[in-house]
């Protein structure tokens, strides 16, 4: 049995967003896992990170958010609803984060409990070692992560010619930025296209799609991200000219 964490945005409770966390939940427990759940509308989770986050400044006249998000963290001093969620994401063997896209992102709602929840010492500047562990190593080092997105838009807005861009680096700040930063392997995208003109069999393909990658989540081999470890970035920061070479942007940062 695993734990695994949902994470979900949207402010209605019907929504396919709604009913495509509920699909993952259920197909999880008839699994025989523990779920555990953040929906974030119906908690009223507060999205602004900001200086009422650290009740006990290190600084009072100049709010750094490294140094205050480290001194909460360290200190046991941070608001009670992240701690809350922290000790949901540390009990969790994998973490499914289910977004609509809005304006080519995560809600905003979902952002603010990343920048909440992910504080210094924990999610970044690991065991105090600044970047000495990060993208492969850190906090959240085997923990799975799964993208599972809807789009208003047609799947051809988002393929590898598509006018939006393609949907995997749409999503590469928040699949290898945040997610693979802290050391998470994060799987695969579940995507749902064309949602603004869904109609209830497509509502019910999505969520027999997804159930069945709950089924498959401690099983698929996630995205292969180049670690900082690994020996390809000598220095910690640029690729080692004869990896990969000619190769740059978002695809240079795959193995």
């Amino acid at each position: 049995m695993k734990t695994v964490l949902i994470v979900h945005a949207h402010p209605d409770p019907d929504s396919l967003t709604a009913q495509l966390a509920r699909a993952a939940r259920a197909e999880l427990r008839a699994q025989g896992h523990e779920v555990i759940q953040s929906d974030l509308y119906a908690m009223g989770w507060k999205a602004v990170y900001d200086a009422h986050d650290f009740p006990d400044r290190v600084d009072r006249e100049r709010l750094s958010f490294v140094a205050e998000s480290g001194h909460a963290f360290s200190t046991g001093t941070q608001p009670d609803d992240v701690r809350a969620e922290q000790a949901k994401l540390m009990a969790a063997d994998a973490v499914v984060f289910q977004f609509p896209l809005w304006w080519f992102g995560m809600p905003a709602i979902m952002k603010g409990w990343i920048e909440r929840v992910f504080a210094y010492g924990l999610a970044y500047g690991w065991q105090g070692a600044g970047n000495r562990y990060r993208y492969g190593e850190g906090g959240f080092a085997g923990k799975r992560a799964l993208l599972s997105v809807t789009t208003g838009g047609p799947a051809e807005d988002y393929g590898p010619r598509g006018i939006n861009g393609q949907l995997d680096e749409l999503l590469f700040p928040i699949a290898h930025g945040t997610l693979f930063f802290p050391g998470m392997e994060v799987l695969p995208t579940y995507a749902v296209y064309g949602t603004g003109r869904i109609d209830a069999d497509g509502v019910e393909q999505a969520k027999a799609g997804l159930a069945a990658r709950m089924r498959s989540l401690f099983d698929d081999a996630p995205i292969p991200y180049r670690p900082q470890n690994g020996g390809d970035y000598p220095d910690r920061h640029v690729l080692a000219d004869d990896v990969a070479p000619g190769v740059t942007g978002l695809r240079a940062h795959l193995r």
